[in-house]
């Protein structure tokens, strides 16, 4: 019998019976998240018979949370922070990506075969393909090594991205930007540098040089809602691609310089949020996420 089920944005007809299938998302803390909104709504949408759920696991309690995916027979789950990469421990087969990356996102039991994927990547280069931009043979500066920066640089080398120039400061991250510059190298075509962020000079002038320039730090996220990386407009030119992957707030300091300065595709991470949660929703149930449907219904009505 056909449950209602009430989401954020008011009722949703969906399934909830002995068949329904369970998915999770692993991460501390997590109660913030917007992860079940979207898919539960998309799932409701397609008459899917599957529930999302969030559980708050950190990775002290990881091994047994993952266990509990084989034993009770759930379809699998996305991780975040502070997971990712300790889950790839518990798990039988991992993605290309996720290997490069030594991350995982998402997770898919497959009859007891737990498989790790990372979404972020598939994410960004998706979210650009929708407003019409491939990145191939473009020229990509990236602020941060990352959580996001991480998946972003590795996807976009896998798709064919011509070159990447990795910005970051020298803090704990460090050692992250130079494994992602050695993987790149050895496993792509794509020709990758990593510089000091400190050097302002080399910032501008890479910036200036770029196709795209995407900053995947926390800056312009709260706390650091009034700060960016890039206070000058003239560091833009017009014809550029400006992406921060915050969003929220929905314009974010950067985007605001890059407006100022006429540059005509400036984007904030929603699209790439979506874009993520539609690729691991493909994996669980095989069915394209209808994306126009989940950002109606979950950003455009707060422009209204």
């Amino acid at each position: 019998m056909a449950n209602k089920i009430t989401g954020v944005n008011g009722p949703i007809t969906g399934w909830l019976d002995g068949h329904t299938y369970l998915i999770g998302l692993m991460a501390y803390p997590i109660r913030h998240s917007m992860s079940p909104t979207m898919h539960n709504n998309a799932f409701a949408k397609l008459g899917l018979n599957f529930a999302y759920l969030c559980f708050e696991i950190g990775n002290d309690k990881l091994e047994g949370a993952v266990n509990a995916i084989r034993t009770l027979d759930m379809r699998g789950s996305n991780v975040s922070m502070p997971n990712k990469k300790e889950v790839i421990k518990y798990l039988d087969k991992l993605s290309p990506a996720s290997k490069m990356c030594d991350a995982v996102n998402t997770i898919v039991n497959d009859h007891g075969v737990l498989t790790g994927y990372t979404t972020d990547g598939i994410g960004f280069v998706q979210a650009l393909k929708d407003e019409g931009i491939s990145i191939k043979g473009k020229v990509m500066t990236l602020a941060g090594a990352g959580g996001a920066a991480t998946p972003i640089a590795i996807q976009s080398a896998l798709d064919g991205i011509k070159e990447i120039r990795i910005f970051n400061i020298k803090d704990d991250k460090w050692e992250q930007a130079e494994k992602n510059v050695k993987t790149i190298q050895e496993n792509t075509d794509c020709k990758v540098t990593l510089t000091d962020l400190a050097d302002q000079d080399a910032f501008k002038k890479s910036i200036a040089e770029s196709d795209i320039y995407c900053d995947a730090t926390g800056v312009g996220m709260k706390p650091l809602e009034d700060k960016t990386l890039v206070e000058d407009p003239s560091w833009f030119h017009k014809d550029m691609v400006v992406f921060d992957t915050v969003y929220a707030p929905r314009t974010s300091k950067l985007m605001k310089v890059a407006q100022k300065a006429g540059v005509e595709h400036v984007f904030d991470g929603i699209g790439m949020m979506i874009e993520q949660g539609a690729a691991a929703f493909k994996l669980w149930t095989g069915k394209d996420m209808p994306t126009d449907y989940i950002r109606q219904i979950m950003f455009d009505d707060e422009n209204k």
